[in-house]
């Protein structure tokens, strides 16, 4: 259920949004057509009075890429060309520089277009000139000539260049009077900026070539000086180099192989040595030891004497071993066997000796020879530190002259590379489509111009309408009295225009008679209802009685109080009507005129009285004597009689007579009408809550403005606690046809026709 509530009050807003722009075209369609009409109006106008303009557009591709060898060819380094770039190219071509060139390659000084002769531009450009140079000749009819500059100006004022999309083409436009005209200078401004920056890279070129080979010549000189300071250094210091390498630092490194050499060398004669003097010691300690000399050292095996000796001495330990197991250990020939291997023994150690005298020998030299060599070593290395800080100073001279050529060699290259890029131009943007004569103007373009004037024309006219609405500030529709005064609408209370209400035998007789004091019959309006009981006016007076009938407060409706916030709008019309219906309908009803200081229903209806409220309360007067009587709806009236200026009305109407008047009023009769005084003049509405159950505000349509009604009920809020509801009086109902159409759906005028409502009848202001 929610949500179809939901759903239904969304449904209900746009029907309320539908409702109210249908009602508000009807109420300004004539302001939305009048002002249309002017826009169009004027929009013809202008496409009449315009000339007609061709825009030619050429695309020029920016950052052309250039082949391989022309990039590594070049001298200057390409540009990346980014947002920034592309919107400095843009500027160029709008540039001042490229308008001259065009203008003067194309002779536009004799162009119509831009000449005297030109239409708009020209001839607002000589009003201008003729208001702020006062020294003109306004004798002259012919205004001044056009100097470069201007001509430039309304150059660039036709020329744009816009970036295509997010890419690197560049679309220049350019409007003309004509079309052929316009194609052509387009083509000229691309061809212009591409020779321009033709010449810009030439030129660019140029002065980097002539720099360079200034640079080259410098470079040149001081690399010759930095290779002769080498030369002239190394020779001064004797630092001569040997296949590349210094002397001394060759010598230092014979010296430490020659060394590595000798140690090596003194350490194996060492090591023989060591080794002979091992054999003999262990000989000498151990006479059978000899069979074991090859475990010693390897030198002693090289030894061929010592060699045969050893085998010797093997075979004839082997045989004493055999013989002596065979014939003992003491015969003979064991013995001889035995002297003859100690013979061995003995010359196999002389042998060694000998060797080991040849090994302390050799070990001797070799020691010699090692201290020599790292005498010599120690001295060239003594040398060597002599003469570093020389070649520290020689190192950083050759770097500085190796600096000096790398750097010639690299300008030579780059400058051999640029002589030769000169012979061969090319450019950073091209033409990739040129600009041709267009087939249709560009502007003013018609159906864009009459479609913004008809859009234009109708948001004027809803734009006005609307400011009139706002600006309106009174009451039209029933929708916007509740809205505001939070009170129900009981009625729409038609303006009315009635003839002359023919005099009838109940006209008035004399006052003097006072049992037969009959109601005035004129104006008409206040027996509308009886005279035409189904017309409008008839219709809206039923609502409001209706609407007092179905009143939901608890109090009783007896007493009725009609008033308003301002005067004349027509509240004792509305009282007169309403005690005329109850009448008419069988109930018994008084209509009292509390409105003291402008007794205008007394006036109305009973001109001729000499006593009325005010005596019945001050007691000069009975109430049978003071009322006058309608014979026909039995409608009673208690007049007001104004015999001079009555400082203090408030004051009667709360006395306590008064309330004890009404409270004789309210039992006598069915319904008591008060027409009472409006709010905001007097103050005389405000004592009467004693007196009345009820109030009804009448409020003027199309006049009485709302914050004078809002501001009358906030000055007496107890009134406004015990408001009934309100009514909209004197409504023009064809004109609040176009707020709420549904009004004119029932009471149309063939219905009251048909019925006698005759013509529609103007109700009476108070």
């Amino acid at each position: 259920m929610l949500g179809a509530q939901g759903e239904g009050e969304g449904e209900g807003g746009i029907r309320q949004l539908i409702d109210f722009a249908l009602s508000f075209l009807r109420r300004r369609y004539a302001v939305i057509i009048f002002a249309t009409a002017i826009a169009m109006a004027l929009c013809v106008v202008y496409l009449r009075i315009t000339p007609p303009t061709y825009t030619a557009q050429v695309k020029v591709l920016i950052g052309n890429p250039k082949a391989q060898f022309l990039q590594q060819q070049s001298l200057l380094s390409e540009p990346v060309f980014d947002f920034n770039q592309l919107e400095t190219q843009i500027q160029l071509i709008r540039s001042s520089a490229i308008a001259g060139d065009v203008i003067k390659k194309l002779k536009l000084f004799d162009d119509p277009d831009f000449n005297n002769s030109h239409p708009t531009l020209m001839s607002l450009f000589h009003k201008f000139r003729v208001i702020l140079l006062p020294k003109f000749d306004r004798s002259n009819n012919k205004p001044p000539e056009l100097t470069e500059n201007d001509l430039i100006e309304a150059f660039q004022g036709r020329l744009k260049a816009n970036r295509v999309n997010s890419s690197s083409v560049v679309e220049i436009s350019f409007n003309s009077s004509n079309a052929a005209r316009a194609a052509e200078i387009a083509n000229a401004v691309a061809n212009a900026y591409i020779a321009d920056q033709l010449n810009a890279r030439f030129e660019t070129n140029r002065s980097a070539t002539a720099w360079l080979q200034d640079r080259l010549r410098d470079l040149n000189d001081q690399a010759l000086t930095a290779e002769r300071a080498v030369n002239a250094y190394r020779i001064q210091n004797n630092i001569i180099p040997s296949g590349g390498t210094p002397i001394d630092e060759q010598r230092i490194s014979d010296l430490n192989s020659r060394l590595i050499t000798a140690r090596a060398q003194a350490a194996e004669a060492q090591t023989r040595l060591n080794n002979y003097t091992a054999v003999l010691q262990t000989s000498s300690e151990s006479p059978s030891a000899t069979g074991t000399l090859g475990a010693v050292g390897a030198d002693t095996l090289n030894s061929p004497v010592i060699n045969n000796l050893r085998q010797q001495y093997l075979e004839l330990v082997r045989r004493e071993s055999e013989w002596s197991a065979r014939f003992g250990r003491n015969h003979l020939t064991v013995i001889n066997l035995r002297t003859r291997m100690q013979d061995l023994r003995s010359s196999i150690l002389d042998e060694v000796r000998r060797l080991a005298e040849v090994s302390r020998n050799d070990f001797e030299s070799a020691k010699r020879r090692q201290q020599e060599i790292e005498k010599q070593l120690s001295e060239a290395v003594s040398l060597s530190r002599a003469t570093n800080t020389a070649e520290i100073t020689l190192r950083e001279l050759e770097i500085r002259a190796k600096n000096y050529r790398n750097l010639y060699d690299t300008f030579l290259q780059r400058y051999t590379g640029s002589t030769q890029q000169e012979t061969f131009p090319i450019s950073d943007a091209r033409v990739i489509y040129p600009a041709m004569p267009p087939d249709r103007k560009s502007k003013p373009k018609t159906s864009l111009i009459l479609a913004l004037g008809l859009f234009g024309g109708i948001a004027l006219g809803v734009g006005l309408g609307l400011l009139r609405d706002a600006m309106d500030g009174v009451y039209r529709t029933p929708a916007q009295l509740e809205a505001t005064l939070h009170l129900h609408c009981l009625s729409l209370v038609p303006r009315w225009r009635a003839p002359k209400r023919p005099r009838s035998s109940d006209a008035q007789q004399p006052a003097e008679d006072p049992h037969r004091q009959i109601l005035s019959a004129q104006p008409s309006i206040n027996w509308a209802v009886i005279d035409m009981p189904l017309s409008r006016f008839a219709e809206a007076i039923r609502s409001i009685k209706l609407g007092i009938d179905l009143n939901p407060s608890d109090t009783s409706s007896k007493v009725i109080g009609i008033t308003s916030a301002v005067p004349n709008e027509g509240k004792t019309t509305i009282a007169a009507s309403l005690a005329q219906l109850i009448g008419h309908g069988g109930k018994s009803v008084i209509v009292v005129d509390c409105d003291l200081r402008n007794p205008s229903l007394s006036a109305s209806l009973t001109p001729s009285a000499t006593a009325g409220i005010v005596e019945v309360v001050q007691g000069k007067r009975s109430l049978e004597e003071t009322v006058w009587r309608h014979p026909k709806t039995g409608l009673i009236f208690l007049p007001a009689v104004r015999r001079g200026p009555l400082l203090h009305t408030s004051e009667i109407l709360s006395a306590n007579a008064m309330q004890k008047l009404f409270a004789t009023l309210r039992a006598s009769y069915d319904y008591v009408i008060v027409d009472l005084p409006p709010l905001s003049p007097v103050v005389d509405v405000r004592v009467t809550g004693a007196l009345v159950d009820g109030f009804i505000l009448v409020v003027e349509w199309g006049r009485t403005k709302i914050d004078v009604v809002q501001h009358a009920l906030h000055a007496a809020p107890h009134i406004y606690e015990r408001m009934i509801g309100a009514v909209l009086n004197k409504t023009d109902i064809k004109a609040m046809g176009r707020y709420n159409a549904y009004l004119n759906d029932y009471y149309s005028e063939s219905h009251y026709a048909r019925y006698g409502g005759g013509d529609s009848i103007r109700s009476l202001s108070n």
